[in-house]
């Protein structure tokens, strides 16, 4: 069975040493070892988003693709480093994205067919955000972008200036991929070393990200809107009740649930029980298998995925025919002949 693997993470070094020109906030610098560390600002945070090799040798880390006796495709997201391009001045963040995005469509050109990856955009301008999505699919051929989980340290990515962005994702027909950015909730999960926030700052925020769009009516506007989660939806699949009991201030047409249904999401859970509850909730047609790479172990992602005791039929969409579908992915053999 050949494999899709939607949550999948190359960073190009180019973009890292660009921010590491920034003199002021936010920028890049090195640390003893020699990786790239993320600053935002100049606080003492119990957690930084700090790099290591593997994040950016893609030959390499399709060997190790290579390695665990599957053919894997891969789908490149950003992740939490998304949040940089938000951050910066307008026109640097469009600058940057741009570097961004044109090194994905490199990576997509080398390796057509076996290679997939979505775009960087910056959100806190609205005109500069849409220049960056039309260029990186109409000109650069990405297959999608992705959403930061917050504007910078601001959560609203349910604005009301932001509506068109999502209207011509909208149109387009692309896929966007909700990650978390790091960005919030760390004032209220210090300690431990970052253990706290690492363990739940992540689910709380791709889980309060799609609920504003649930409870902004943005969902409901754009019932076509491909809003991809990750890490199984975050807490929204075990807490879908509660979302329908306390949302009906927001005075939506429906159920929260009955939006929160419309998502899709990956496997990324390192918890057999919490990859089966995600199908369940959301149907086998619209969750994806990832493997969070190199944040995560693919072989440990495919054993606990293995677990969940799916039918054939079922285990074909989940591995890779709803990536194909949802993500509007070709043929492999096919995009290698083109």
């Amino acid at each position: 069975m050949r494999i899709v693997d939607s949550h999948f993470h190359w960073w190009p070094r180019s973009v890292f040493e660009a921010l590491r020109k920034r003199k002021g906030y936010p920028r890049i610098e090195l640390n003893g070892d020699g990786d790239y560390v993320y600053l935002r600002d100049d606080g003492d945070a119990d957690y930084k988003l700090t790099t290591w090799p593997a994040w950016f040798d893609l030959d390499e880390q399709l060997a190790h693709m290579d390695g665990l006796g599957h053919e894997i495709d891969v789908v490149c997201s950003i992740g939490p480093f998304s949040v940089a391009f938000s951050e910066l001045p307008a026109s640097e963040g469009r600058d940057l994205a741009m570097l961004w995005n044109e090194e994905m469509a490199g990576a997509q050109k080398k390796y057509p067919g076996r290679v997939w990856a979505s775009g960087a955009v910056p959100l806190q301008d609205i005109d500069t955000a849409l220049e960056v999505m039309e260029h990186a699919i109409g000109d650069l051929g990405l297959m999608g972008l992705n959403l930061p989980g917050s504007v910078g340290a601001d959560p609203s990515i349910d604005a009301e200036r932001l509506e068109p962005f999502y209207a011509r994702a909208e149109e387009l027909g692309i896929p966007l991929f909700l990650h978390p950015t790091d960005a919030v909730f760390s004032d209220m999960l210090t300690g431990y070393g970052g253990a706290l926030f690492l363990s739940l700052g992540r689910v709380m925020e791709v889980s309060v990200a799609a609920m504003r769009l649930v409870l902004s009516g943005t969902m409901d506007r754009h019932p076509d809107l491909k809003i991809v989660l990750s890490h199984t939806g975050g807490a929204l699949p075990y807490q879908s009740g509660r979302m329908d009991k306390n949302t009906k201030q927001a005075k939506l047409p429906n159920p929260a649930s009955t939006y929160l249904k419309r998502f899709y999401t990956d496997t990324v859970s390192p918890h057999t029980e919490g990859m089966k509850f995600a199908i369940e909730y959301f149907g086998a047609d619209r969750v994806m298998y990832g493997s969070d790479y190199p944040c995560w172990s693919p072989a440990d992602a495919l054993m606990y995925l293995d677990g969940v005791g799916l039918s054939d039929a079922d285990k074909a969409k989940v591995m890779g025919g709803n990536a194909r579908r949802i993500l509007g992915l070709a043929d492999p053999l096919k995009a290698a002949a083109e």
